[in-house]
């Protein structure tokens, strides 16, 4: 046994060294990512993590320096875009990037964001991301609380594919609807679209087909739309449907916030001898999808 106790001794010794190793490898965070720190307190920070434990987070920042965080102090960590700290301000991510008013872009909702969206009190929709790829919303006009039977419920499943990160965005999907306590059968639209630009900065083209009791519109629906963001808080958008002799407008603006957007408008019908402007008032609440470090 003795003979063989230097040799125990150094294979010990390298296996301590290697689990500290990995250890290290392990707790080591990647300081090349800018991380967005929410504590309870409502404050915000961001920096790159030094280093991080059960405890506590130290974390550099530009401009207050290296400070350390308590874990029970924080109520959210999310990564964030260099890209969006804008003299010395971090601009607020979009709640709403993959819509405009109503209609939808090529963007997609992440795996578990969502949004809870309302217009005009009656108009309810909630959607969720399934995957990076694959989002469904699920709606309702709540008539019955009006002493009604009729009440419009609908789903948009939807498909999203990147062709050129933050640059080129194709997607595809369906709004499908019915009319619950009436005799009627389903109706909707199939379509597609393909938006250029960012989420902040985009144009967009698409294509859909009408359809109601399994029978389909001869001719398509167009559609274009945008948006562009003029601030720390501001977005302008326009939105617009060209049918068959006719089409509407929407145009306005968007307000975002931390955890709510809002945004307003006019819809403006375009036919022959028709000429009247509607308000469009619409709110958007975010939630999910809540990242933390590795």
């Amino acid at each position: 046994m003795k003979k063989h106790l230097p040799l125990l001794c150094c294979l010990f010794g390298l296996c301590l060294l290697s689990w500290q190793y990995g250890f290290a490898q392990a707790e080591t965070p990647d300081t090349a990512r800018l991380w967005r720190i929410a504590t309870i307190d409502d404050n915000e920070y961001f920096g790159r993590i030094l280093s991080r434990d059960s405890e506590q987070i130290v974390l550099q920042t530009d401009n207050i320096g290296i400070i350390t965080i308590r874990m029970q102090n924080i109520k959210s960590i999310r990564e964030a875009n260099p890209a969006r700290i804008v003299n010395g301000a971090y601009w607020a991510e979009n709640p709403q990037a993959t819509r405009y008013f109503w209609g939808p872009n090529g963007y997609g909702l992440a795996q578990g964001e969502g949004y809870y969206q309302n217009v005009w009190v009656l108009f309810n929709q909630v959607s969720i991301g399934l995957s990076d790829n694959v989002s469904l919303g699920v709606g309702m006009v709540p008539l019955f609380l009006f002493s009604g039977t009729a009440t419009p419920i609908w789903f948009t499943p939807k498909v999203s594919i990147p062709i050129k990160k933050d640059a080129f965005n194709v997607g595809g999907g369906m709004f499908i609807g019915t009319v619950i306590g009436e005799e009627s059968g389903a109706f909707g639209i199939a379509y597609g679209v393909a938006t250029v630009g960012s989420r902040d900065k985009n144009l967009s083209v698409g294509l859909g087909y009408g359809f109601a009791d399994g029978d389909w519109g001869r001719r398509p629906a167009i559609s274009m739309s945008g948006m562009l963001r003029i601030g720390k808080k501001g977005y302008l958008l326009g939105e617009s449907y060209f049918l068959n002799e006719g089409g509407i407008i929407l145009f306005g603006g968007r307000t975002v916030w931390n955890k709510l957007s809002l945004d307003y408008g006019l819809g403006v019908p375009f036919a022959t001898g028709v000429f009247f402007a509607a308000p469009w008032l619409g709110l958007v609440l975010p939630f999910g999808n809540t990242q933390t470090p590795p």
